[in-house]
């Protein structure tokens, strides 16, 4: 009979950025110099329209201070509410550059809303990998196995690397809930659907969240809890909460959000695998703001 493994422990160190409520994270093998990097932020002051390489900075100091070697910077979704550092790490630290597949059908989406016209390629390809369910990748001696999780967005993944689970915004922590589903594509059925594939992992799998608003009456911000807790104590998921009441749930609570502050430059520069749209003639770069269409 095969033996059953124990499953790899990842080294996991977290960055913050309180601007946003994103959280970073640099996975690392243990047994080895290998990391990959998952979900970075590009600082972007859009009053002054103007971007800054602060938060990817202290990345790019921990990765070289630990002699960590980056073999991938993995995207979990296109964000709508941070702008991606992945061009700016790669370019520092090397790695290749992934996420779903299902970057094309928002491209589709977004190139349309923002009528990018036919110079803008809506074939992933500004990516170096695209992942669909059932993948896998390798960070050094550890397999990264790929989940699509969609209903947050369409191309949204979980990173299931040994114990640890990277869920981008379909889950927050127990106290907070799960992720709106009311941008074009999404769904809250599939998102429970996907949820309930996470909850399948074993109790003991380590959750690392996307985002942490701090509930009321939590005193700290925090990213990391279990698939066991958000069982017990998600408070839209847990306790079983039926399909259809978790749906009614989720779609009164989202017809009350308003659009994230950073949505317009996010999702253009995002879905260009952070890189910023062509210049124009004189070199500047511009961004577009479509008027009544998200």
């Amino acid at each position: 009979m095969p033996i059953d493994l124990p499953a790899a422990k990842p080294v996991v160190t977290a960055f913050f950025d309180t601007a946003t409520n994103t959280v970073s994270y640099v996975v690392q093998d243990p047994e080895g110099s290998a990391c990959a990097i998952i979900d970075s932020v590009l600082d972007f002051d859009h009053a002054a329209g103007r971007t800054d390489t602060a938060s990817a900075d202290k990345i790019v100091a921990f990765v070289q201070d630990q002699k960590l070697q980056t073999q991938w910077i993995l995207e979990s979704h296109v964000h709508a509410d941070h702008l991606s550092a992945a061009p700016y790490l790669q370019e520092r630290l090397g790695g290749k550059i992934g996420i779903g597949a299902g970057i094309t059908t928002v491209q589709d989406t977004f190139g349309k809303v923002f009528n990018e016209g036919t110079a803008f390629q809506r074939d992933g390809s500004q990516f170096d990998a695209l992942w669909s369910d059932g993948d896998s990748l390798h960070i050094g001696q550890m397999r990264c196995d790929v989940m699509h999780t969609p209903g947050h967005t369409p191309a949204c993944l979980t990173y299931v690397i040994g114990n640890a689970a990277f869920v981008g915004d379909t889950l927050f922590m127990p106290d907070f809930g799960t992720a709106r589903c009311d941008f074009p594509g999404g769904s809250a059925d599939d998102l429970y659907a996907s949820i309930q594939r996470i909850l399948a992992l074993p109790d003991e799998t380590r959750i690392f969240v996307g985002h942490d608003y701090k509930a009321p009456g939590r005193e700290d911000f925090a990213w990391e809890t279990t698939v066991a807790a958000q069982k017990a104590a998600n408070v839209h998921i847990g306790g079983g909460t039926p399909q259809a009441e978790f749906v009614t749930l989720r779609e009164t609570r989202d017809a009350t959000l308003g659009m994230p502050k950073l949505i317009v430059p996010s999702l253009q520069i995002n879905m260009r695998a952070g890189h910023m749209p062509e210049p124009e003639a004189d070199g500047t770069v511009m961004l577009k703001l479509p008027i009544n269409k998200l």
